[in-house]
């Protein structure tokens, strides 16, 4: 009889229900190649169904099974065809027992669109040849169809001598599913895994999971908040979820996936948030998959829009769908790490898990710390229980300043006691003066205020007592600039303007570490610091919206009057001091004179300078560079020299490179690469190069055009002409990969040099600036071009700024436009934000005069306004799914393109 006839009966349209072409493959001189066409139709349409649920919405865990089940009914119909047709043993011998066993993610049963199968082929000892046969060509043909195979073959004992050694194979196995082959076999090794399990000590085994997985944050980004999140891998992600699953199973190995233990160790509402959790992320992670066309995990800019739409989101407002969206997933995020920390507190609780310090090693060690109802737990803060904030709320809020009187962490059990009882956090217990001088204290007299108000944050309880604050929580901002979300830029810039008044950044920032310690007000600082963003996404815009809750917030606080109107002040006015310094020419009295106005008192600048500091550097690594710091530290010297009431005299750049200056009179051009100020932190983040020439018409463009052609970056620049016709121009420059220019090849650097000495002279630079690499994710920024032309900043030059999108060459085709239109460029002022450049030039008529407004600078707007909106950029890829995705289904491959919502006007925090 034959051994198809064995088979039980597939579905009409599953794998393996047409038996002639089984019959046909198995014959065929190629059998493989028949058999990977015949499983190709059925393998692509089940997936296309699972696609097709999820568009309509499907859970994202059942999306997950139905990927899983398709693998299964692959598998399966492959092993049959291997076993039975290709390679039978119609009587198998003891060596020839075998089985196909799925482990790990999918040996759980869930499976993204296009994750790994992780398969082990079981043999009871020794491999044989027609073991060998078998996975050869279940190998192939799996690879054949573009699936990605994580495979093994080992005997039960090897599976078993493994797992006592290797908590990786440990990890993989708890999850084992038998799939085909020999059952006895399969049932064996089961029991004898789990009867292992059993019998050993679980704590090596969750040591290891925690272990792993703080390296995998490092990895991945220790910050939970970081605005491209890998959804797999990064912190608050599913790998933290899975962790509590092996962590359960390994307590429980007979319970199916753990979940005896996960009800022991979890509350109902613990459960209910992990499951919501779950769902979501896996249903993100599908959508990435099918977006990508590939295993995607991290949910960059260019992914980021499509997701949201496919997962229903909506802009309200102001704020578009895909920062609704990513806000919805940062809250999921910060909930993943509130589970991790419950089941942490019951793990211990029943000591399983492996303590950390020699206080934790005693069992019930507890120390009375000075309030009713706060101990000392194990090294860490605790609460005797949830009726201590019941019968007094104000105690959240001491709760918070005494761990950071302390300087302890805080108790899992206090941590999960707080996020129960926010229900306690009433309108008079915000107007509470016990409870709001408790929060003054963490944030302005505390020694680690940013770990204290990041717990508070994570515990629900800073968007409670501050509802200004919890509209930000969570909240993003579709931009290449912000590294971090709205909330955690903000706790990050506190944290650093408290290593400002230690002392910790004296070696970066020297003015600022002297100048925080002659502030009258810091308390007045730190506020300003925690609401100088919640006005982000309001309808009269950030500045306004923020200074309006700001002073609605202060209120609250029991400020006095005068204190309300600095902070209020500070919040409306919290980005004056940067863009000053970074897009007008702080060598103009001008420009120092209308600062001064706007500041008004040696207090405000003290003030807004250390405000100022924090907040770029909050943005994200390598924000910060002595570049910009120089630019402000420029301008906050000369306004206190106003407020002293000293004489402003226009600053002449020129004179602080006298040997320069007199090689270029001399020779015509020089150029040179200037020392780096070796204060910044990190190393310098670009090459600083300084050209002297005699002053011409056109020269700044043709130095921009010989940058462009080389490669070069423009970061940075700035421009000064003296009047005897000597120009200096000095460039900051990053290479494509946003490092110093030359620093990987030092001769392009030599190169660059003779360039701009040959440019300055006048000799035409031929060659074009090379094509910029696609790039998916600034492609999917819509940043709109503005023009700005102002004739009242300077008395003797029009000031020209223009925003919009940054690419190679856009310097150069801007000062080429400026140049067209007979306009001398006085000074040059670069910055870029991300995806967004911001140039400002201030400009004279070809006679030195100040231009005059007319159809001539209408003209001139038109043209700079054309170069920003060039049109000749690549059009945006859609990424196509590789070789595992539906060749032959149309809907997988035809993706719809991100509606790519308009980007604000950068800001510098």
């Amino acid at each position: 009889m034959s051994s198809r006839s064995r088979r039980p009966a597939d579905s009409a349209d599953g794998p393996g229900s047409d038996g002639d072409g089984w019959a046909e493959a198995a014959s065929a001189a190629d059998p493989r190649a028949v058999a990977t066409e015949l499983l190709r139709r059925s393998w692509e349409a089940a997936r296309l169904r699972a696609a097709q649920r999820l568009e309509a919405g499907l859970g994202g865990v059942e999306v997950a099974r139905l990927h899983a089940t398709a693998a299964d009914e692959l598998l399966r119909t492959l092993w049959r065809f291997a076993t039975e047709d290709l390679y039978p043993a119609p009587n198998p011998t003891e060596a020839e027992r075998l089985s196909l066993i799925a482990v790990g993610g999918y040996g759980r049963g869930v499976l993204a669109p296009f994750s790994d199968l992780d398969l082990l082929f079981l043999r009871p000892w020794k491999s044989i040849p027609r073991t060998e046969q078998v996975i050869e060509f279940m190998l192939y043909v799996l690879w054949d169809l573009g699936v990605k195979v994580g495979q093994s073959a080992r005997s039960v004992d090897e599976c078993l001598a493994l797992a006592r050694s290797d908590m990786t194979v440990r990890t993989a196995l708890l999850e084992a599913r038998p799939l085909a082959g020999d059952q006895r076999l399969s049932e064996d090794f089961i029991a004898r895994f789990e009867a292992f399990m059993v019998k050993a000590d679980p704590r090596p085994f969750i040591a290891a999971k925690l272990e792993e997985r703080d390296a995998r944050h490092q990895k991945a980004g220790a910050v939970r908040y970081r605005v491209e999140p890998n959804v797999k891998d990064g912190k608050g992600g599913l790998r933290d979820l899975n962790t509590l699953f092996w962590i359960a199973r390994s307590l429980a190995p007979d319970s199916p996936l753990g979940a005896r233990v996960m009800d022991d160790l979890l509350t109902s509402r613990e459960r209910r948030t992990f499951e919501e959790a779950f769902d979501f992320l896996w249903r993100t992670r599908a959508h990435l998959h099918l977006v990508a066309g590939r295993a995607e995990e991290k949910l960059t800019f260019d992914f980021q829009p499509e997701v949201a739409r496919r997962m229903g989101w909506r802009g309200r407002g102001d704020e578009p769908a895909v920062e609704r969206f990513m806000r919805r997933y940062f809250l999921v995020a910060r909930d993943v790490g509130g589970l991790t920390r419950a089941m942490s507190a019951k793990l211990e609780a029943r000591q399983q898990k492996p303590t950390m310090s020699l206080s934790r090693l005693i069992p019930g060690r507890k120390r009375k710390l000075g309030v009713e109802g706060f101990v000392e737990d194990g090294g860490r803060l605790s609460v005797t229980g949830p009726e201590v904030f019941a019968a007094a709320p104000e105690k959240l809020l001491f709760l918070f300043r005494c761990a950071d009187a302390h300087d302890l962490d805080l108790h899992p059990d206090a941590f999960s006691a707080v996020s129960r009882s926010l229900s306690l956090v009433t309108p008079s217990l915000r107007r509470d003066p016990e409870a709001t001088r408790a929060f003054l204290d963490i944030l302005a007299h505390g020694q680690r205020p940013y770990r204290v108000l990041t717990l508070m944050n994570e515990t629900g309880l800073l968007g409670r007592f501050l509802p200004e604050w919890g509209r930000i929580v969570g909240q993003t901002q579709f931009n290449m600039y912000h590294a971090y979300t709205v909330d955690e830029h903000t706790l990050q810039a506190i944290g650093i303007i408290n290593d400002i008044w230690r002392g910790k950044l004296k070696a970066q920032h020297p003015n600022a570490s002297e100048i925080v310690h002659r502030i009258d007000d810091f308390e007045a600082l730190m506020l300003a610091m925690m609401l100088h963003d919640v006005g982000k996404g309001g309808d009269r815009g950030q500045l306004e919206d923020g200074a309006i809750a700001a002073r609605r917030a202060c209120d609250r606080l029991g400020l006095d009057p005068r204190r309300i109107e600095f902070v209020v002040w500070l919040v409306r006015n919290h980005l004056a001091l940067s863009d000053y310094a970074q897009k007008r020419d702080v060598t103009d009295p001008e420009t120092v004179r209308a600062f001064t106005e706007l500041v008004g008192d040696p207090e405000r600048l003290r003030t807004l300078l250390i405000l100022t500091v924090a907040d770029i550097r909050a943005v994200g690594p390598g924000v910060w560079n002595g570049w910009k710091g120089q630019l402000i530290r420029d301008l906050y010297q000369r306004t206190e020299a106003a407020f002293r009431s000293e004489t402003l005299h226009p600053v002449d750049p020129l004179d602080d490179y006298p040997d320069l200056m007199r090689r270029g009179r001399a020779e015509g051009a020089v150029a040179e690469v200037l020392e780096a100020d070796p204060a910044e932190a990190g190393g310098p983040s670009a090459a600083r190069v300084a050209v002297a020439a005699r002053d011409r018409p056109g020269l700044f463009a043709d130095l921009a055009q010989a940058l462009a052609a080389a490669g070069a970056d423009v970061v940075g620049a700035r421009v000064a002409t003296a009047e005897d016709g000597a120009a200096l121009d000095v460039f900051e420059l990053q290479d494509g990969a946003g490092a110093p220019y030359g620093q990987s090849e030092p001769r392009r650097l030599t190169r660059l040099l003779k360039a701009l000495e040959a440019a300055a002279r006048g000799q035409a630079v031929r060659a074009s600036p090379p094509p910029a690499p696609f790039s998916p994710r600034r492609a999917a920024f819509d940043v709109r071009p503005t023009t700005i032309i102002d004739l009242e900043q300077s008395p003797s030059a029009a000031v020209v700024e223009v925003s919009g999108s940054d690419r190679a060459g856009l310097l150069a085709d801007l000062a080429r436009v400026l140049s067209e239109h007979r306009l001398s460029i006085r000074s040059a002022h670069i910055a870029g934000f991300g995806e967004r450049a911001v140039d400002s030039f201030y400009v004279t008529d070809a006679r030195g005069r100040k231009p005059r407004a007319g159809p001539a600078l209408e003209r001139l707007r038109r043209d700079l306004e054309t170069v920003l909106d060039w049109k000749d950029r690549p059009v945006e890829r859609v990424s196509k799914p590789v070789r595992a995705s539906l060749r032959d289904v149309s809907e997988l491959g035809r993706l719809r393109p991100a509606r790519r919502p308009v980007s604000r006007p950068p800001e510098a925090g």
